[in-house]
């Protein structure tokens, strides 16, 4: 399937302004798994890949799974391994050691764990308590935070640990910071585009700096469990 031209600049605006703002929560999860050469890592849900670009200068081998079909290219653009669907990833020569899937759906984690070493990682995360993050209530009071250890426990893991990251959503500006956050997909179900572009911005007004800049804290909260 070819990106249109509108998905390929939605793409474009969360490689080049979004993705970045994740990056604590990628660090502070290699940090924890010690993540390194030798460790072979499959993410879900892996955008444009710079989860898969950290984890490589790490010296560790890493695949991803994304699809919507214009930032799969772009990961590839980036010469990373990256398929369309858990389904379609093979039987590696070795079982991965980690398998990174932040918010997956029941299904994509169900087809996804098979490949995971008995004993290796799963990492979920999702947003943190509602005081300690800016961005939902930007967003009109959504998303909620999943339950994490609800899903652990519905998959059949070992729970082994969890940790909270400071993730501030940082941006030069409101327009950079409205392209960022509509990148993300949360605005995707929104019936006049214009009109949520435009109810963005303005709450977004409140969280912008004197110099222009917009500023939103979030603290993000993984889970981390093993495979039986």
């Amino acid at each position: 399937m070819t990106p249109t031209p509108t998905a390929t600049l939605v793409a474009r605006d969360w490689a080049e302004i979004q993705e970045r703002m994740l990056v604590p929560l990628y660090e502070a999860v290699y940090d924890r798994l010690e993540v390194g050469p030798g460790d072979r890592l499959l993410a879900l849900d892996c955008g444009a890949g710079l989860a898969l670009l950290l984890a490589a200068a790490r010296g560790a081998a890493a695949t991803g799974v994304e699809a919507d079909p214009a930032r799969r290219a772009l990961a590839r653009e980036r010469l990373l391994e990256v398929l369309a669907a858990p389904s379609a990833v093979p039987s590696p020569p070795r079982p991965y050691d980690a398998l990174l899937a932040f918010s997956p759906t029941p299904e994509a984690l169900a087809s996804a764990l098979p490949a995971v070493r008995r004993g290796g990682a799963v990492v979920l995360a999702d947003w943190g308590p509602a005081e300690r993050c800016t961005v939902p209530s930007v967003l009109g009071g959504g998303p909620a935070p999943g339950d994490l250890d609800a899903v652990v426990e519905r998959a059949g893991l070992r729970p082994d640990g969890s940790g909270r990251v400071f993730c501030p959503f940082g941006y030069a500006d409101v327009d950079s910071a409205v392209r960022g956050l509509l990148s993300t997909g949360l605005y995707d179900g929104a019936s006049d585009a214009a009109l949520a572009e435009k109810e963005l911005a303005e709450a977004l007004h409140p969280f912008e700096r004197p110099d222009g800049t917009v500023w939103l804290p979030n603290i993000f909260r993984y889970v981390i469990a093993r495979v039986e």
